[in-house]
């Protein structure tokens, strides 16, 4: 008797610990008072001030370019990486490049940071590029952070493809180059549409190396929100989180339909 309770009331006690903080950050959104601790009356006035901060929009400009750009060059190099390791068992140096991929995924991202920062430094003192701190090295720190995720994705999807559709079309007379683009890349777009997705959402919720290697002029929008919120929470966040989470549920509601639609004609 015990158990017919118990599984349901830890699944809602889970689900209120998860989602209550984000039900309050969202109905305090709509708050009048300038406290956001204190309601004060239902307003939207909180959403017209963040359409008037210049500042958070362009942060979030920012964020846009640099998670799009990004999450693409991040997808490029972690098909790529995954095809060798994949394809190619025994060449010299495999070891040390599936080090180099797995890395990203352990290391804590101050110490990724920090080593980034100090790579731009001593490239620019060498080379004079990357010429100071902005939106160029944002976009090669996360890309490198990213392509491990993306890597680990599409490794995984390619080790369980049926590599006799590659030797088929091989036997047909088709190319290597051939073969990747009109067999496999096609077979593994799914994987990689998740991989992007990933790199995307980690770039856009990075603050820790984005800090590292970030100049004046290219402060993405976890840097602008974290700037705020240590004098304290002011209501246009909680306006601009509110934003955020209705287009993540959008976002995930039309890739649920479409899924469920791509099922229901499969089937």
């Amino acid at each position: 008797m015990m158990r017919g309770w118990f599984l349901p009331l830890a699944v809602l006690l889970g689900f209120v610990f998860l989602y209550a903080p984000i039900i309050s950050l969202v109905v305090f959104s709509f708050n009048e008072s300038r406290l956001v601790t204190v309601w004060g009356g239902f307003s939207t006035r909180w959403y017209g001030e963040l359409l008037r901060d210049r500042q958070i929009l362009n942060a979030a400009w920012i964020s846009l370019q640099v998670a799009v750009a990004s999450a693409t060059l991040a997808t490029i190099i972690g098909t790529l990486g995954a095809f060798v390791l994949t394809r190619f068992n025994q060449f010299m140096g495999r070891l040390l490049l599936t080090g180099m991929i797995t890395a990203p995924l352990v290391m804590p991202e101050v110490i990724t940071g920090l080593s980034l920062l100090l790579l731009f430094v001593a490239m620019e003192l060498s080379f004079g590029w990357p010429a100071g701190r902005g939106l160029t090295t944002v976009i090669i720190a996360h890309t490198t952070f990213c392509a491990a995720f993306v890597a680990v994705i599409a490794q995984t999807r390619l080790r369980a493809m049926d590599e006799s559709l590659e030797e088929a079309a091989r036997d047909l007379g088709a190319g290597p180059v051939r073969v990747f683009f009109d067999i496999t890349l096609p077979v593994i777009t799914p994987a990689l549409v998740a991989g992007w997705l990933l790199a995307f959402t980690l770039s856009l919720d990075d603050l820790v190396i984005a800090s590292f290697v970030s100049g004046p002029g290219a402060s993405t929008l976890p840097m602008v929100i974290f700037s705020k919120i240590r004098l304290g929470v002011s209501p246009d966040v909680n306006a601009l989180a509110t934003i955020i989470i209705g287009f993540v549920a959008v976002a995930v509601l039309i890739a649920g339909l479409l899924m469920r639609r791509a099922v229901r004609n499969r089937t």
